[in-house]
């Protein structure tokens, strides 16, 4: 088995999911807009910078989905996915997938964002696994507490270390995708760590070890 992983947002993506569902909520009038569109802004330059609070981010951006059923939630998330997501689904980045699809890999998505914005959108780029931040559920519906480990930085490798144990894999001739530093710890640990379109730290970084720098902005 040999994994092919994708970090999504500005990744696979040529935007981010979770920011954009934020947008998403404001454009709609269904959370409220000065203060979430203030927020939500203020987590995703936290992230750039590197000095995310995963918990406080995850509870901010599990709340506007706790106070609504999952059948609601669907909805909503068919129209996100048409809107917003597939214009942001680059040719490049499809026939990257592809190309490892046609290798035989395992492909994989790793990724920061909760499971509730990423798995429609991991399943239309035909990718099978998702590891992501998990919201906790009580009685059917979304609570404001994260699930087990959160799937960003350091909690990627010990997500994907599980997942690996349970599925009896390694990372032997592994790849794995990402623009952010943030993704640094699972960057170091495969055998071919490939900076996408990466920001400024990570560029430097991976010109200093000489990764792999490409990008998947070409073509959308």
């Amino acid at each position: 088995m040999t994994l092919a992983l994708f970090d999504l947002d500005n990744t696979l993506l040529s935007g981010d999911s979770d920011y954009e569902w934020g947008q998403f909520l404001v454009q709609k009038k269904l959370v409220d807009e000065k203060y979430y569109e203030k927020a939500n802004l203020h987590f995703y330059e936290q992230y750039k910078q590197g000095g995310l609070d995963i918990y406080e981010w995850s509870a901010f951006t599990f709340l506007p989905l706790s106070k609504r059923s999952m059948e609601e939630l669907a909805l909503l998330h068919s129209e996100y996915m048409q809107e917003v997501i597939h214009p942001l689904m680059g040719d490049i980045a499809k026939s990257v997938v592809e190309d490892h699809r046609q290798q035989g890999h395992t492909l994989m998505v790793i990724t920061a964002t909760n499971s509730f914005v990423t798995r429609p959108i991991v399943k239309a780029f035909g990718i099978e696994h998702l590891i992501a931040t998990e919201p906790k559920i009580v009685n059917g519906r979304y609570t404001t507490e994260v699930e087990g480990i959160p799937s960003f930085n350091q909690g990627k490798v010990e997500r994907l270390n599980r997942w690996l144990k349970q599925n009896n894999a390694s990372l032997q001739g592994s790849y794995f995708y990402s623009d952010s530093h943030n993704d640094l710890p699972l960057l170091e640990k495969v055998d071919h760590p490939i900076a996408v379109d990466p920001d400024e730290k990570l560029a430097k970084i991976a010109k200093q070890k000489g990764w792999k720098i490409t990008t998947f902005l070409n073509s959308k």
